[in-house]
């Protein structure tokens, strides 16, 4: 069987995400203690920390990676394909061991710093635009244009488009989208413009940042959402400083793991939203989305079923 795993970024994290993993999946329980050991951090999230735009994005890193070894235990086979979105590249380079893990955590850690100070010299807003065409988006940003800057931020369905830049530029293109019969433009709760110019900052800062970082070739192919290709050892740096101020292309990335003819798709992490994209994108293959222990076992109950009709 042919399987394509899909990584969470960031966005839909919960309190206590992953305390149910930690008590019943020892694969998941030992990535997060080894987490904790790297960076000297407890990463068990709760209410008091959710919002912490430095740890938040490395807890989302482990929990990924401890569904990943979890998965892959499982399954006793490795996967044919890795995507993740945005943030969630990252931890798919450490399961293709581009990265070490406590080297790709440590640098998560720092793109979060980078970020966030990013965010505080260029406050930014984004909001997720539905029913809509990417030429009517990119008229609605450059309208903006005349008060604000606002630029298409992460292609997420042919239809359902992410727009960031600052308030004025948001406001301006939510009018315009207003005005053009759009009916649905939804706020997204983030501090920071991700994957538009005003990230530059951080771009930079993650550029001198990778300089110190050893990478080695993939060892399972991983579909980049900024450039839509695998990434190869000589492009992971180049690409990984574009993707902070470049739109990513998720829908062309399920097309493009399509054609690795996967028999299933799995999102690990917080929330279901690229599971959600894949069955809009992909109808004719299986999809899972792996959150919580109740996944996990509805998962297993369903690839066994699977399985034995063979």
């Amino acid at each position: 069987m042919k399987t394509a795993i899909l990584f969470s970024g960031q966005g839909q994290q919960f309190a206590d995400m992953g305390a149910d993993l930690y008590q019943t999946l020892p694969a998941y329980q030992a990535t997060i203690d080894e987490a904790n050991q790297v960076l000297d951090w407890d990463l068990r999230v709760t209410a008091d920390w959710i919002d912490d735009a430095q740890r938040m994005p490395v807890a989302i890193t482990a929990m990924n990676m401890g569904l990943y070894r979890a998965l892959t235990a499982l399954l006793n086979e490795c996967p044919t394909v890795l995507a993740g979105l945005s943030l969630g590249e990252y931890a798919a380079l450490i399961a293709a061991g581009v990265l070490p893990f406590a080297d790709g955590l440590k640098l998560v850690a720092d793109r979060a710093r980078y970020m966030q100070r990013a965010g505080l010299q260029h406050p930014g807003e984004m909001v997720a635009v539905l029913k809509v065409t990417p030429a009517l988006v990119a008229a609605a940003c450059q309208s903006a244009q005349a008060v604000g800057v606002a630029y298409p931020a992460n292609y997420n369905l042919a239809d359902q488009i992410v727009i960031g830049g600052d308030a004025a530029g948001i406001q301006a293109a939510r009018t315009y989208l207003k005005t053009h019969g759009v009916k649905r433009v939804v706020p997204l709760d983030v501090a920071v413009a991700s994957h538009t110019p005003l990230m530059a900052a951080a771009s930079e800062a993650l550029a001198q940042r990778l300089r110190f970082v050893n990478i080695a070739a993939p060892q399972i192919p991983v579909i980049s959402n900024t450039t839509v290709t695998p990434f190869s050892q000589a492009t992971v740096k180049e690409t990984l400083v574009k993707q902070l101020v470049s739109p990513t292309h998720f829908a062309a990335c399920l097309q493009r793991i399509a054609t690795y003819e996967v028999d299933e798709i799995i999102q690990v992490g917080p929330g279901h939203s690229l599971a959600t994209f894949a069955k809009q994108t992909l109808p004719g293959v299986r999809v899972w989305s792996i959150e919580d222990v109740t996944d996990w076992q509805n998962y297993c109950q369903d690839t066994e079923e699977v399985r034995e009709r063979g």
